[in-house]
């Protein structure tokens, strides 16, 4: 069952008449404040998992008042999925960005697919998927959110990518959405499922992703590349051999 907010009007008066005076931010706009919230539920929903948690927990981990908490975020579903956004900007900022420099297409696929599965497989990651699969079942639209606003965003960038490399003529895919999918799954082959399981309980080595990311790369090439393809790459290597 949800918390019920306590009344909020006054405090969130009092609060704008304070802010004016003061010169300071107004209720529900303060950064350093909404970030001392979010701080606090991290805490939380770390240590309790985001069933067992509640708004009263939050509200003393975060050395807030309940009004003040109220104010800034409508219940507890939402001040999770503000964490979540938060988390998301933070480790997956830029991510995306190598793919602007695809001069080379098989070492921009290596290089992403190592970023992408050094990320997916680190214990933050996994433990904010783990949460959401968790409250999926009482809250599905929460999970539907946390999917189209993280992965299928970032799905919907490579197939944009597959689809620059196959008017170069660089690639042949047919269907360009599987595709994409096919590329992740090849780059995080085996690992995604041993840590969201805790079948490994520390994240894999940079080695071993190097090593599972070039192999699916391998793989992706021999199966969508052209023969362009084999071309530039035997005169990139013609290329470095003389420079050697």
């Amino acid at each position: 069952m949800a918390e019920t907010p306590p009344s909020v009007e006054n405090e969130s008066c009092d609060d704008l008449l304070e802010s004016l005076r003061r010169g300071r931010p107004a209720a529900g706009q303060d950064p350093v404040k909404r970030s001392q919230i979010i701080d606090g539920a991290r805490r939380v929903f770390i240590d309790k998992g985001f069933e067992a948690a509640s708004m009263n927990d939050i509200t003393r981990e975060a050395g807030v008042s309940k009004g003040t908490i109220y104010v800034y975020f409508a219940n507890k579903e939402e001040l999770f999925e503000a964490l979540i956004e938060e988390e998301r900007g933070t480790i997956f900022k830029n991510m995306y960005d190598v793919l602007d420099r695809a001069d080379d297409l098989r070492e921009t696929l290596v290089k992403f697919g190592k970023v992408l599965s050094l990320k997916i497989t680190s214990a933050k990651v996994i433990q904010a998927q783990r949460t959401v699969i968790g409250a999926s079942d009482r809250i599905p639209d929460m999970g539907a959110r946390f999917y189209e606003r993280g992965p299928k965003r970032g799905h919907d960038k490579m197939v944009a990518f597959l689809n620059a490399a196959i008017d170069r003529g660089l690639l042949r895919i047919d269907d360009v959405d599987l595709a994409a999918y096919q590329f992740t799954d090849l780059c995080l082959a085996g690992l995604f499922r041993q840590c969201i399981f805790a079948y490994r309980t520390k994240a894999p080595s940079q080695d071993e992703i190097d090593h599972i990311v070039r192999s699916g790369v391998r793989m992706f090439l021999l199966a969508y590349g052209t023969e362009r393809l084999t071309e530039e790459e035997s005169h990139q290597l013609i290329a470095l051999e003389a420079k050697t």
